[in-house]
């Protein structure tokens, strides 16, 4: 079975304002079911959305097991006002209004909630993200209520600080955890959660010539190192490209992911093992990120 733990189904791996236009005038269900078909044929049969704002991954989700696939859902991402976040999701100012997003997205059909807690990487500055994430506290009390709520919780986590601080605090997903180090590594390994960490958002951008190629080779090989370090301390690591962002096309994007971590896992697992892990690690997603409704 192969696991696609992180994608955006709304997205076309090309010019995400485009991609944005063409749902803002409604759901567009003929692309949808395009992209699904092409899972399908390639054996993909799990998929998990990182939400949007359309409806779109609802749709989906609805439709999905007419592919033969399981598709999980937070319907929209939640996201600080004033912080990264809102190209696929809502935001909030206090923990009153996230509680009840997080009770609006439950009531429309969220299977786990998603939260933004820091920003992404930014590839104009080298080991640098585009802004310091939420505080330790804000990160614990979004975890917190989320789980009071019922729900799985899935982070877009990046930097040292917010991963410590979403491992500490019961996260069940960590979302690309670039510039981790060792303490990080060591708070996965001994924590509940799953780590995604998207290798092809930075391996696919290399040659596309919208960033200088010697920064991102060395972006990928720093990423890569806590990868493979992941791998030997037995950190739970699943695949997912976040298909759909730019140079990561659907289907495609999963495969590449696949590659990027056999080729950082092979020093200390065999293929068997490997493939076994892959699957463990994705099966742990179906299941808890299903808020008691499979």
């Amino acid at each position: 079975m192969i696991y696609e733990c992180h994608m955006h189904i709304f997205m076309n791996g090309c010019n995400y304002r485009q991609a944005a236009a063409q749902y803002k005038q409604g759901v567009d269900e003929a692309d949808i079911r395009e992209k699904l078909a092409a899972y399908a044929r390639e054996g993909v049969t799990f998929l998990r959305d990182g939400g949007d704002h359309y409806g779109a991954s609802l749709l989906a989700a609805r439709i999905a097991p007419e592919y033969g696939i399981t598709y999980r859902t937070p319907v929209f991402a939640i996201h600080k006002n004033g912080h990264y976040g809102g190209i696929v999701g809502r935001g909030f100012d206090t923990m009153k209004d996230y509680r009840h997003l997080v009770r609006e997205a439950g009531s429309a059909g969220a299977d786990f909630i998603k939260i933004m807690i820091s920003g992404i990487l930014d590839f104009e500055r080298e080991g640098a993200l585009t802004e310091a994430s939420l505080t330790a506290g804000e990160i614990r009390e979004m975890i917190h209520i989320a789980h009071e709520e019922g729900f799985a919780v899935m982070a877009h986590t990046n930097g040292a600080e917010a991963v410590r601080a979403a491992a500490a605090a019961g996260v069940d997903s960590i979302e690309h955890g670039n510039f981790m180090d060792e303490d990080c590594m060591q708070a996965l390994q001994d924590s509940r959660a799953v780590w995604v960490p998207t290798l092809v958002t930075i391996a696919n951008l290399i040659g596309s010539g919208r960033y200088d190629d010697v920064s991102l080779r060395c972006l990928k090989e720093k990423a890569g190192a806590l990868i493979q370090r992941g791998f030997e301390l037995g950190v739970k690591i699943a695949p997912g490209s976040d298909a759909g962002a730019y140079r990561v096309p659907h289907v495609h994007g999963i495969e590449d992911e696949y590659r990027e971590l056999w080729e950082l896992a092979q020093s200390v697992m065999t293929r068997e093992e490997f493939e076994e892990k892959m699957e463990d690690a994705g099966r742990e997603i179906e299941t808890r990120f299903c808020c008691g409704r499979c």
